[in-house]
């Protein structure tokens, strides 16, 4: 075994390169050190982000690692990344990714029922960006392609769960009755 010292500096320096967060068991095998060891470096470097204040933080969630920018700093990273350099998405984006958030999984066919009209340039729009995501079929015959936001929607959103959102779903018909309206029609 190496000395912590020289663990957490490779922990780090794989942390800053990571593109997706990374369980304990993934950063051990590359280490060649045990997850326990890992797991503790982690902790360690996540409580000494938090007591510093630092502009980032080392977050777990679901047994998954990964260096964010703090919380509190979203303003003002988001007026860099939307400087001219991002493209914010449009009214119709934002109501399609709402009605997938609190109704998922849903088909296109649901959601455009829900927002009154057709919706497949805008799905295919959210999930060019990453924010939903295919997840499945449904039973029926020919099986409707189902819709389900994904971590990066979490990630853009600043939350850890679903469970976070604003409870905005009375409000949406259920799906269920979307689904029957399309079958009198």
């Amino acid at each position: 075994m190496e000395p912590v010292s020289i663990l957490r500096s490779r922990l780090e320096s794989l942390l800053l390169v990571a593109d997706e967060a990374t369980s304990p068991a993934d950063f051990a095998r590359v280490l060649e050190t045990s997850e326990t060891q890992v797991a503790e470096v982690l902790v360690e470097i996540a409580t000494e982000f938090s007591d510093r204040g630092m502009g980032f933080e080392l977050r777990e969630r679901g047994g998954l690692w990964r260096l964010y920018t703090r919380r509190e700093n979203s303003a003002t990273v988001e007026a860099k990344i939307l400087d001219g350099t991002q493209q914010r998405l449009s009214r119709a984006a934002l109501e399609t990714l709402a009605v997938v958030a609190y109704r998922q999984p849903v088909t296109r066919s649901q959601v455009a029922g829900v927002r009154g009209v057709n919706c497949d340039g805008v799905m295919r729009t959210l999930t060019l960006r990453g924010l939903i995501a295919e997840v499945g079929v449904t039973g029926d015959v020919g099986g409707a392609h189902l819709y389900a936001t994904t971590d990066l929607f979490l990630e853009q959103l600043g939350i850890d769960s679903l469970e976070a959102l604003p409870n905005l779903a009375p409000l949406l018909p259920d799906v269920d009755s979307i689904d029957a309206a399309d079958q009198t029609d």
